[in-house]
């Protein structure tokens, strides 16, 4: 059985980054995995050696912690401005981030502030890069690589939420006496 996978639009985010949160390292991180992908756990352990700067394109080298997999990952600069300002190389760059067994109560607080009914937890940022990704055109490989899937399979999940916004979609132009 395949569970709904919860996912923020583009308008959700917005109002999340416009709405404060009693922990701003947390609003920042979720942010940041919205934009990303990444998981809270590589998140949580990113140090400021990790991320490179060539030019005006900033890149992640990093080692995931759920598939040991070396990944290479560009970042928007927008992804890169909730990073803050560089510290020293071995320091964490979301270093008050919560363990994820205490995110749950202040998430949930900063999501009802902004007027967000969704159940939310920390990995739906991640699930709403993979959906937006796919619902912008970015193909189903590259987002697989983005999310340092090792089979596309994994990915083919988000893929059936954007073919259910399209099954909607159809419906959505409606003519009279028809």
């Amino acid at each position: 059985m395949q569970t709904r996978r919860e996912f923020l639009t583009v308008e959700e985010l917005n109002t999340l980054a416009a709405t404060p949160c009693e922990r701003p390292e947390l609003k920042n991180a979720a942010l940041f995995s919205a934009l990303t992908g990444l998981r809270h756990c590589d998140i949580q352990k990113m140090q400021w050696k990790e991320i490179q700067i060539d030019g005006d394109q900033a890149r992640l080298n990093f080692t995931q912690q759920k598939t040991k997999g070396v990944e290479y990952m560009p970042i928007s600069t927008q992804a890169l401005a909730l990073c803050g300002e560089p510290q020293k190389p071995n320091q964490l760059v979301f270093e008050d981030l919560p363990d994820p067994s205490w995110i749950s109560k202040p998430l949930e607080r900063w999501i009802k502030a902004a007027g967000i009914t969704k159940k939310i937890t920390f990995h739906c940022f991640r699930h709403t890069f993979a959906t937006l990704q796919l619902s912008n055109g970015t193909d189903i490989y590259t987002v697989s690589k983005m999310l340092g899937h090792t089979n596309v399979k994994t990915t083919q999940i988000y893929a059936k939420v954007v073919d259910e916004k399209k099954n909607k979609a159809s419906q959505a132009i409606k003519l009279e006496g028809i």
